[in-house]
């Protein structure tokens, strides 16, 4: 994309004008052209303006992606492909339209079926299993590469990584426990790299959907603003070095989720993850958050509260993802824990939270 044109801000102009539709395409779209950062790829300028024609609700994002297709007919095959516009603008818009669908399972077949959705007719093996060994020089490690699984190993590793995960429960789980958690689950299916290629971004879109499940509306900007810290996070969580005196970390990635999910305001700068980088790490803002005891599940309920105070346990199930009984039963226990309270009664009620939340 023409360095002119700042994507992000022309997107982010139909956040400010606060059109809930809107506000949520642009937010799907910035999230999936920052992405294609991971690999070095920029969209096209077409794609920025075919995007906004989406955001506004003026085509589908079927429409979009015929476009596509029809555009990079026309082009000329070799320039597209050297430029990789052509893959950052297919891939990109079917980012947009995965985000944009309520729909997921946690399994190791959504993992696939989300690569396959993405690079297919861009990888001859789109949401196959690597048949072979890989390895990647990585800037932030000189040069060295991450260990990556072994390719005869992939298919049961992730059917392991993926069993370990759902058996663990995040009930009452303060929000820092439960991000250390989700930390290291991502870190580990990232460095099986079960594709060939593409292995950042479907596992970017993969996470992004699996925290909506726990009922929050996750803040995309990070991914679209951060997406090779996000890739360089993980590329430090999996590599060891014991000769220079280096560990794997999960320290980086944590306060990309903490960002991400708390609303804390971690520097996250690539030259941090530098292996020679020599400081520590300091966040920008060092408390904490300010509801520490919170669950994930709490913290989401307590986020559509603060919107509308005024929101039915029936709404806050349909957002949510939960049963209505489950709601009931959870705003019960949030008035006993001093959470949230109810004024003015059942019927002409709303919610006051007790607590004090992160600015969204």
């Amino acid at each position: 994309m023409d360095n002119s044109r700042n994507w992000n801000f022309e997107l982010s102009e139909y956040i400010k004008q606060g059109e809930p539709d809107k506000a949520q395409r642009s937010e799907s779209w910035k999230a999936a052209i920052g992405l294609q950062d991971v690999d070095g790829l920029k969209t096209s300028e077409y794609l920025l303006d075919t995007a906004k024609e989406h955001i506004e609700g003026k085509i589908s994002i079927e429409t979009v992606q015929k476009r596509l297709n029809s555009y990079y007919e026309q082009q000329n095959v070799r320039k597209a492909t050297e430029e990789g516009s052509e893959e950052a603008d297919k891939v990109a818009a079917r980012i947009a339209e995965i985000l944009s669908e309520n729909t997921f399972q946690f399994s190791p077949a959504e993992f696939k079926a989300i690569h396959r959705r993405l690079f297919s007719d861009v990888f001859k093996h789109a949401g196959e299993i690597r048949p072979y060994n890989i390895t990647k020089k990585e800037w932030v490690l000189k040069g060295d590469t991450v260990l990556y699984a072994s390719f005869d190993s992939i298919n049961d590793t992730l059917d392991y990584d993926f069993a370990m995960e759902k058996a663990f429960s995040y009930k009452d789980l303060p929000a820092s426990k439960a991000i250390k958690h989700i930390a290291k689950f991502t870190a580990g299916i990232w460095q099986i790299h079960p594709f060939c290629e593409g292995n950042t971004r479907a596992t970017a879109v993969f996470i992004i959907k699996y925290l909506k499940s726990f009922g929050f509306n996750v803040n995309n900007d990070l991914f679209s603003e951060n997406s090779w810290y996000f890739r360089n996070a993980l590329v430090r969580a999996n590599y060891n070095n014991l000769k220079i005196g280096i560990t794997a970390t999960y320290k980086y990635l944590e306060q990309f989720f903490e960002n991400l999910l708390l609303d804390k305001h971690n520097k996250l700068k690539n030259r941090y993850l530098h292996i020679d980088f020599q400081s520590e790490v300091q966040s920008a803002n060092s408390d904490a958050s300010k509801c520490n005891n919170c669950t994930l599940e709490e913290l989401s309920i307590l986020n559509e509260i603060r919107e509308n105070p005024f929101v039915t346990q029936k709404t806050l199930a349909k957002i949510t993802g939960r049963s209505e009984r489950t709601i009931k039963t959870k705003t019960v226990e949030m008035q006993e824990k001093g959470l949230i309270e109810r004024v003015n009664g059942r019927r002409n009620g709303y919610w006051k939270i007790l607590v004090d939340l992160p600015a969204q």
